[in-house]
């Protein structure tokens, strides 16, 4: 399974650490617009109004279970799919889902597997 990435990047010395990164995974392919992507890679400030709030220890707080979601969403699998492969119903899947999200202070199931990557609760 290929996984497209996205990179918004505007520092292009960033933008070019990132992809030489990234390009060592050859399950990794990039893509030119963020709609055709797996996952999207954007400078931090662009994406998120700023906080006043310190930032979380992301996945600091994630059951095994969690991390188990986090992973099968970053392979692309809905709720149902999740669901299947964990053994689970459905409607758990999504409380699964929606548990991930608020512990990783997104709003998406694409910023919830970037910040896995970023924070290094997912493999590369």
């Amino acid at each position: 399974m290929k996984l497209r990435v996205y990179l918004g990047v505007a520092d292009p010395v960033e933008r070019r650490r990132l992809r030489e990164l990234l390009r060592q995974d050859a399950e990794i392919v990039f893509v030119a617009e963020a709609e055709h992507a797996d996952v999207v890679l954007e400078d931090v400030n662009a994406t998120r109004p700023v906080s006043s709030a310190p930032p979380a220890e992301a996945g600091a707080a994630l059951t095994a279970r969690e991390r188990d979601v986090l992973r099968l969403m970053a392979e692309g699998l809905g709720n149902k799919g999740i669901g299947a492969a964990l053994g689970i119903s459905s409607h758990t899947a999504k409380y699964h889902v929606a548990s991930v999200l608020a512990k990783l202070d997104v709003h998406s199931r694409t910023e919830a597997v970037t910040r896995g990557l970023r924070e290094g609760l997912l493999p590369l």
